[in-house]
């Protein structure tokens, strides 16, 4: 396989087609080496239009969704950023090259382990994996300007809309199969909240969050 044009045809097939048009983002994506966040087994599906398999029955989100997340956030080089759900660590390492400090939760103990040392292989230095369920967030360590939720949830969890700063932005994939959509949800003011819907897609659930609570936007 000839990674570097495999690459470049994720970018330019896959990726910029579904609307990822943000020249930081895409610079990022031919960056980052994804292949290196992907088990070896399956390294011939890492630019591949489809979720790749991982440790415990998860699996990483395809491409082009795990980009237009990362577009949708905005992020600026002083944010700190919490992510849910850290799989193989392909996605905080994303983010940690456009934001400050990358906090990402894994429930997982194989996932865990396996993105903290493909982040210290790949040198970076800003993004720290936790170990442990993330639906309650991190209180101690917010606010937070972006949070990302990378698997579905039945909804947007209020308990991490509270620790979103005024002016963050926490995005998600809600729902329930087969119809699900990618959410952006913007703290406006201190109990006033922003909901826009982006797109339909779908996303393994994430551990550890419960149905709905009904929350007031």
């Amino acid at each position: 396989m000839n990674v570097e044009q495999a690459r470049f045809n994720m970018i330019e097939q896959q990726i910029r087609p579904w609307e990822v048009l943000d020249q930081g983002v895409l610079s990022l994506l031919a960056l980052v080496r994804r292949e290196d966040f992907v088990p070896p087994a399956y390294r011939a599906l890492a630019f591949i239009d489809t979720e790749v398999p991982l440790p415990e029955g998860q699996c990483m989100l395809a491409p082009r969704v795990e980009a237009r997340l990362l577009q949708e956030l905005k992020l600026t080089r002083s944010d700190h950023v919490l992510e849910i759900g850290a799989g193989s660590g392909y996605m905080a390492a994303l983010l940690a090259h456009q934001a400050a400090r990358v906090t990402t939760f894994e429930i997982r103990p194989a996932l865990a382990a396996m993105a903290r040392a493909n982040l210290q292989r790949a040198g970076i230095g800003n993004a720290s994996v936790i170990e442990g369920d993330g639906a309650p967030g991190l209180p101690a360590q917010a606010p937070f300007d972006a949070i990302v939720l990378s698997g579905s949830v039945a909804d947007v969890p209020p308990a991490l809309l509270a620790q979103l700063k005024i002016g963050g932005r926490l995005v998600a994939i809600v729902g329930q199969e087969p119809v699900m959509r990618a959410v952006h949800v913007s703290r406006m003011a201190e109990q006033q909240f922003k909901r826009i819907e982006l797109f339909d897609t779908a996303a393994p659930r994430l551990s550890g969050f419960g149905e709905p609570t009904r929350f007031q936007f």
